[in-house]
């Protein structure tokens, strides 16, 4: 589990493997369980705060001309915007037992816009929310929103000190065309 090759193309017996560091498994768990916490909040947030009264409270805040006939189609379209968020963050957890790239850049992507939620969301969702639930009314999203703003500086931070996903090393050995019969000092050079 600690290293994977990477064979590098055009050159004769050299291999990239990339080595766990002490980091990668503190990352992985890292990641791992911020996205749990990041789906629960964002199905919580998706499936208990987001409402059609919150959504026509927002949007009275908002000056629109109907809010009742216009906040079960918005209620309707934040709500499969916050299913892809679930979606994402729970595939996340996978980091849980994989290094997997794709699990990387996947929680990569789903954190930095998930991130942007404090930009994103107007301030009128924010005022509704606190005016129909209180203060626990903003807790989910501020959390997940925080939290991946986090998560993602995080990631940024590790993938600039470690220039791979996860922390690992790149570690490259070159070795010389074996001859038969040779001693095994001159049969490969590590570097």
């Amino acid at each position: 589990m600690g290293t994977k090759p990477v064979y590098r193309k055009g050159a004769m017996n050299t291999a990239t493997y990339l080595v766990v560091t002490p980091v990668t498994r503190k990352l992985q768990i890292a990641v791992g369980m911020c996205s749990l916490v990041f789906t629960i909040g964002t199905a919580v947030h998706n499936f208990v705060i987001i409402n059609n009264e919150l959504v026509e409270m927002m949007m009275r805040a908002s000056g629109s001309a109907d809010p009742t006939a216009s906040a079960p189609g918005f209620t309707l379209g934040l709500r499969i915007v916050g299913c892809l968020f679930i979606l994402g963050n729970a595939a996340g957890v996978l980091a849980l037992r994989s290094r997997s790239c794709a699990v990387w850049w996947l929680v990569f992507a789903v954190n930095c816009t998930q991130g942007l939620g404090f930009w994103v969301i107007p301030p009128s969702m924010w005022d509704a929310a606190t005016d129909l639930y209180g203060t626990w009314g903003i807790v989910p999203s501020a959390v997940t929103d925080g939290g991946a703003l986090l998560l993602t500086l995080t990631m940024v931070l590790a993938m600039v000190k470690y220039r791979t996903a996860w922390a690992q090393q790149r570690v490259v050995t070159a070795g010389a065309p074996q001859v038969p019969g040779s001693s095994s000092a001159t049969q490969s050079r590590r570097g």
